[in-house]
């Protein structure tokens, strides 16, 4: 079941902005941090099956979801949107696209300021579905599961095992090896499955242990899917073998290598197994036995010919090793010995944040949303959320494991470049929602999201900060070069006010704002100010001196967008806090039950639960970004009373049902900056529906009712859930996992540990009551 604590008095107050904070007990002097066992007792460990908490394996570039068995052998205990996949960052499909679509003819043209400039908009989804160049430009390429590992157990008679015959179930996972071992009994006898994922290796290793081995009741089986129509949140097709082929290359004992087609995709696996039979047993599937009481089998995937295959014995070392080593080196936070109830849970969520993220966010491309467990969007990535799944890398001491990732930025700028040049504008354009060949999705809201163009410098500033400094300037300066000139060059100078303004057209993140009115989004406004000032001082330390043109376009940068003491969400709303405290008053509700108040009017009124639907013309929801100058950001000209009081007034006044699992933990930064260690704790434990981090430390990804037909994919029986869902009435489940949430919480703790620039102090961010911080290894946040 998800994990949640909280107190009943969660940030009832808020400590003043510039009051003394007392610190937490941490000292230098103390003893180093046990690590083994700080991660050991955090091993999640099952005795029977969690429907959406299955565990998974990996290394970063390949991704394995095991159920209780250790392999995928049982699908129907789990939830539809747990589908038990195996996704490699590799892994891309597309449908057969004989009419030739191009991102082109999903374009219309807008007016931006007199030009022409074309777009991937979609006004109206009714509209869209009429041309079909938007559903295949949005599906394609699009992420696929390369074979499914089973075990092939058999009764007496020799018909299929049921789940319902398997019995004593019990599942650990041992983080520090990066081990699976499930243990459970079928028919009286023991059978133990011992589960890992090489580390440079995409391969997937069982071992097999139990007296039905060696009587021929027990093998594993290793299949392979077509890639079926459907592709969220599983794109594995079963029933249509005639639809992709499985060509043996070579076989020879104890090994069969074997080439995989689906349509123009092709990819390579091989199945290992020393001294065991390994047979066809229906077209895609492939058996393997043996005689003794132990199988190993080894499945390798490849998007090229696979060439010297591991070997058991070494593959073994290589796994635990490589697992050791992580854990040994880089950042580390050890709560022991405090007191606050809360600390065991937050550490916790640390340590299966750091695995999480080594096995879905560690790879040579920006991570999809879900990761490596299931497909949403297609399994595209979000560009904008690069930074939440990854940027945390740099700050705990792993900044190689960004910097993987980072390399498809350099190879893509060329097309980028392209694209700004398209619009009119200088340097490099980043698109959205995207696959390995970067074509941007059509959509309501993609073509005009843009608080992506910083991040290759927020990235590239990161990795400079952690180390290796001068091969840093070399290698990304032109990428950092190039995204600072589509900062200074997309805002326009306002002849009315003589300062430049940002947008139309534009989408912030928060996402529910007209991109043909809005203008001025306030963490835009702040992040891209930061970008072309950090931009600077790349050249200064390259010895290449600040850009004359760049300082023209700072000297008339506009203010963050503000009214009556309070900081807006949008210059184009001035009336934005008096709605959201009048006619959209009913929107803010807490997901909390009625009989508890948390926050209340200044005139006393509480604001007590409502179960009214939300009203969708209001847009005090989703993501509050309008504090992330002060947090993410460093808070360059924030005004930290006026953002002590925008925080207080988004407490009260915004909808917090429809939050996304990263807001909690940026809100947290913040607070931790405004000098509130307790409501930053407080925030990190906030009771809604999207910060349950459940026994695999995933959060789950819930919505309303009302927004169900765009998040929740009904095609797998996932949004009809109703009263019985795991969430309760009026909320649907979209997916198990939303990998955002546990990125944000690490750049969260790096900060409230680690500290910032010019915040002194040992683990700043935490409170000075409750709390004994031990860090090691984490680097000062911006």
């Amino acid at each position: 079941m998800p994990i949640s604590l909280s107190r009943r008095h969660l940030l009832l107050t808020a400590a003043a902005t510039g009051a003394s904070v007392a610190l937490p007990a941490v000292s230098a002097e103390m003893a180093p941090i046990d690590r083994e066992a700080l991660v050991r007792r955090h091993n999640p460990t099952l005795s029977m099956v969690d429907p959406h908490a299955p565990l998974m394996l990996g290394n970063g570039n390949i991704g394995f979801t095991a159920d209780i068995t250790g392999l995928q052998t049982f699908i129907e205990p789990y939830s539809k949107i747990a589908p038990l996949l195996t996704e490699a960052q590799w892994a891309w499909h597309s449908f057969p696209n004989p009419q030739g679509y191009t991102v082109r003819d999903t374009q219309i043209e807008i007016d931006v300021r007199g030009q022409k400039r074309r777009y991937g908009y979609i006004k109206d989804w009714a509209e869209a579905a009429k041309n079909p160049a938007v559903a295949w430009i949005r599906e394609n390429p699009h992420r696929f599961s390369l074979g499914r590992l089973s075990l092939d157990l058999r009764a007496k008679d020799g018909t299929p095992a049921r789940f319902a015959d398997i019995k004593d179930t019990r599942q650990t996972l041992d983080l520090w090896t990066g081990t699976l071992t499930s243990r459970f009994v079928y028919d009286g006898e023991v059978v133990t499955v011992v589960t890992r994922v090489l580390p440079d290796s995409d391969t997937i290793m069982a071992e097999v242990t139990s007296a039905l081995v060696a009587q021929g009741r027990l093998g594993v089986a290793v299949r392979f899917p077509g890639v079926s129509k459907t592709l969220n949140p599983d794109p594995s097709d079963w029933t249509n073998p005639s639809a992709h082929t499985t060509i043996e290359m070579s076989r020879k004992a104890g090994e069969v290598r074997l080439k995989r087609q689906i349509d123009a995709t092709i990819y390579h696996a091989a199945i290992v197994a020393p001294e065991s039979a390994i047979e066809a047993s229906a077209p895609h599937s492939y058996r393997v036995r043996a005689t003794t009481p132990t199988l190993t089998v080894m499945a390798s995937f490849s998007p090229d010919p696979l060439a010297v295959l591991p070997q058991p014995v070494a593959a073994k070392a290589a796994t635990e090793t490589h697992w050791i080593d992580y854990w040994s080196q880089g950042g580390m936070v050890d709560f022991s010995g405090s007191t606050d109830p809360r600390a065991p849970e937050l550490e916790r969520r640390v340590i299966l944040s750091q695995y999480l993220m080594a096995v879905n966010a560690a790879g040579v491309f920006p991570p999809q949303e879900e990761g490596l467990f299931s497909n949403s969007w297609n399994g595209k990535s979000h560009l904008e959320m690069h930074p939440w799944h990854s940027a945390h890398f740099a700050l705990w001491g792993r900044p190689h494991l960004l910097e993987k990732s980072l390399g498809w930025y350099v190879t893509f700028l060329p097309r980028a470049k392209a694209r700004a040049a398209e619009q009119g504008l200088k340097g490099a354009w980043w698109p959205k929602m995207i696959g390995p060949d970067g074509v941007d999705s059509p959509s309501k809201v993609s073509p005009f999201i843009m608080w992506q163009q910083p991040h290759p410098i927020y990235m590239c500033e990161l990795l400079y900060r952690a180390g290796d400094s001068g091969r840093i300037l070399k290698a990304y300066g032109e990428l950092v070069e190039q995204s600072a000139d589509l900062l200074a060059s997309f805002p326009y100078l306002d002849a009315q006010t003589g300062m430049y303004r940002l947008g139309p057209p534009i989408i912030p993140v928060q996402e529910n704002f007209d991109p043909l009115t809005t203008y001025d989004p306030a963490f835009e406004v702040a992040y891209y100010r930061w970008g072309i000032e950090t931009a600077q001082a790349w050249r200064e330390r390259a010895g290449k001196g600040r850009r004359a043109d760049w300082d023209a376009v700072l000297a008339k940068w506009p203010d963050l967008p503000h009214k009556d003491g309070l900081y807006l969400p949008v210059r184009s709303e001035p009336d934005f806090w008096d709605k959201a405290a009048g006619a959209c008053r009913s929107n803010a509700v807490e997901p909390i039950p009625k009989s508890v108040k948390r926050f209340s009017d200044s005139d006393g009124r509480p604001n007590t639960h409502s179960e009214l639907a939300p009203n969708e013309a209001c847009q005090n929801r989703d993501h509050p970004s309008f504090l992330m100058p002060l947090g993410w950001l460093p808070g360059r000209d924030v005004d930290k009373p006026t953002m002590r009081r925008t925080l207080d007034r988004m407490k009260r006044d915004w909808d917090l049902r429809q939050t996304w699992g990263w807001d909690y933990a940026m809100i947290a930064l913040t607070a931790a900056r405004l000098k509130a260690p307790d409501e930053a704790i407080d925030w990190l434990f906030f009771e809604a529906k999207n910060n349950h981090y459940g026994q695999s430390g995933m959060t789950p990804r819930v919505h309303l009712d009302a927004h169900a037909a765009a998040f929740v994919p009904t095609a797998t029986g996932a949004g009809v859930q109703g009263d019985a869902g795991p969430d309760g009435p009026g909320y649907q489940r979209a997916a198990e996992t939303y990998f955002p949430s546990n990125g944000s919480l690490l750049l969260a703790v790096a900060l409230m540990a680690g500290g910032w620039d010019g915040q002194g102090g040992a683990a700043p961010g935490f409170p000075g009551n409750g709390w004994r911080v031990r860090v090691e290894g984490i680097h000062p946040s911006l």
